[in-house]
C-alpha cells in the first residue's frame, strides 16, 4: 500500500479542522503544521493520523483529536522560553508542538510503555530535547517546577491541588473539566499566589485516567 503524503494531509489538518475553528495563533499554525503526527501513533494507525478524531494510542488511552488540541494550545498562550509541564503526555505529540514553538517541555506520563514509545518518537520528530519522566499525574513534576504552563492531555473530574503549586506566578493551567459534551475547556491563571479559572469553550475530549472523582460518602 502507497504511503499517503503527509505533510499535504497536515495542510489539509490544519486548513480543514484548526483553522476553521478560529484557532489563528501564527506560531502554533506554524508547529502543527511542522510536527510529525504520524509519528505518535501505531504503524497500523498511521493512515489515520490526520483524521477529526480521537486515535487510541493505549487502552483508554487516546491522541487528542486535532481540533480541540489546537484550541486548548492555543488558549494556554505557549511562547519562547516557557517551562510547561505536559501531564498525561502519551506518545508525546503535544510535547513535540510545544517544544516547536520554542518552550521547555516536561512530558509526564504514568504508562511506562507510553513513556518508551513518547521517548522514541520525540527523538523521530527531532525534539529529543523534551524530558520525558515518569510517574502519577495527579502528583505532577515538582522537580522541574515551577511552570508557566501546566497543559492537561485529557479530561479529568478535578484538577488536584499539586498541579496548582506547581504554577509558577502568572502561569497558566488549561484542561478540560466533565465528561463528554459536559466537558468545559478551563484556563487557570495563578496571580498573588492564588489560582483563578475561567470558562473557555465547549470541549468533548476523552477522559484522562488518574483524576476520577473520589465518591463522597454518604449516610
Amino acid at each position: 500500500m502507497t504511503e499517503p503524503n503527509f505533510p499535504e494531509l497536515r495542510v489539509k489538518m490544519v486548513d480543514g479542522q484548526i483553522r476553521t475553528t478560529d484557532v489563528t495563533d501564527i506560531p502554533l499554525l506554524d508547529a502543527l503544521l511542522s510536527v510529525p503526527r504520524e509519528v505518535f501513533v501505531d504503524d497500523r494507525l498511521r493512515q489515520l493520523a490526520y483524521i477529526d478524531e480521537d486515535l487510541q494510542i493505549a487502552p483508554g488511552r487516546f491522541l487528542m483529536e486535532p481540533s480541540p488540541f489546537a484550541k486548548l494550545a492555543q488558549l494556554a498562550a505557549i511562547r519562547p522560553g516557557d517551562n510547561v509541564l505536559d501531564v498525561g503526555a502519551g506518545t508525546g505529540y503535544a510535547s513535540a508542538v510545544f517544544a516547536r514553538l520554542g518552550a521547555s517541555v516536561t512530558a509526564l506520563e504514568s504508562d511506562a510503555s507510553l513513556a518508551g514509545r513518547a521517548k522514541s518518537a520525540l527523538m523521530q520528530a527531532g525534539h529529543g530535547e523534551v524530558s520525558v519522566v515518569g510517574g502519577p499525574l495527579a502528583q505532577g513534576w515538582k522537580a522541574s517546577a515551577p511552570y508557566q504552563v501546566i497543559f492537561v492531555n485529557g479530561a479529568v473530574d478535578d484538577v488536584p491541588g499539586a498541579l496548582f503549586e506547581q504554577l509558577a506566578e502568572g502561569g497558566r493551567l488549561v484542561v478540560v473539566e466533565g465528561r463528554g459534551n459536559a466537558g468545559v475547556a478551563m484556563l487557570y491563571v495563578k496571580a498573588s499566589g492564588a489560582t483563578a479559572g475561567r470558562r473557555a469553550f465547549n470541549a468533548a475530549v476523552k477522559p484522562l485516567p488518574g483524576f476520577e472523582k473520589t465518591p463522597a460518602f454518604t449516610f
